[in-house]
């Protein structure tokens, strides 16, 4: 006989379960009639709310799964969660292998990138130069030797800065990104002082329109 456990995923151990995370959780099992007990027609497993929706932990770290019931979820590893409701599965079906995906995990990368936004990742794996990436990379006034990575655990934020160009910063472990992990890109002095430029050059621009403008006027006029 088979034996009862997890799913192989090689990167969600280190990723902890917290309140209002959406899990996709998928049973699989020698027996498929078993399976039927709670996966309807379905071959996705558990979650027979569908994948969209998935299963939300509560503000008191619960979940509510099929056949188990109420199941406290909260601060287990996605590695933790699926042998413990693999075991409790035993009891029900034959051989269970669980699988969990966190459906919430995002992170957001803004300031100096060409396309700053929040992202959706579904394999609870990202690095710094990847969220970049989908980011579109830095703009040309981005200060890769000054990257601030902020993350917020068990209500406690940190922040901590990386300088890209050097492979030093890959041991950093606010490299691997963590579910809400914020990147924020610093602009480069070039960009103040262009900025600051502009700034003065708008009046003199708008009193030269003015003047143009009141020219044309008067010469209209003639």
């Amino acid at each position: 006989m088979a034996n009862t456990g997890a799913a192989n995923n090689n990167t969600s151990g280190t990723v902890v379960i917290h309140q209002k995370d959406i899990l996709n959780v998928t049973v699989t099992s020698l027996n498929p009639e078993s399976n039927m007990l709670f996966n309807g027609n379905k071959n996705v497993g558990l979650n027979n709310q569908s994948t969209r929706g998935g299963y939300k932990v509560n503000e008191n770290g619960f979940v509510n799964l099929p056949l188990i019931g109420d199941y406290k979820i909260e601060g287990q590893t996605i590695e933790e969660a699926q042998t413990e409701i693999a075991k409790k599965l035993s009891a029900f079906v034959k051989s269970p292998v669980v699988d969990i995906q966190l459906l919430n995990f995002k992170i957001s990368v803004i300031g100096e990138v060409n396309k700053p936004s929040t992202f959706i990742i579904t394999d609870e794996n990202v690095n710094l130069l990847e969220a970049l990436g989908m980011a579109g990379d830095m703009t040309v006034y981005g200060r890769r030797e000054n990257v601030l990575v902020i993350r917020t655990e068990n209500g406690r934020r940190t922040m901590n800065r990386l300088n890209l160009n050097k492979v030093e910063s890959m041991d950093s472990p606010y490299f691997n990104l963590k579910q809400n992990d914020i990147v924020y890109v610093e602009p480069d002095k070039s960009k103040a002082v262009e900025y600051s430029q502009s700034t003065r050059l708008a009046p003199i621009v708008v009193a030269s329109i003015s003047a143009l403008a009141v020219l044309a006027a008067v010469l209209l006029r003639r």
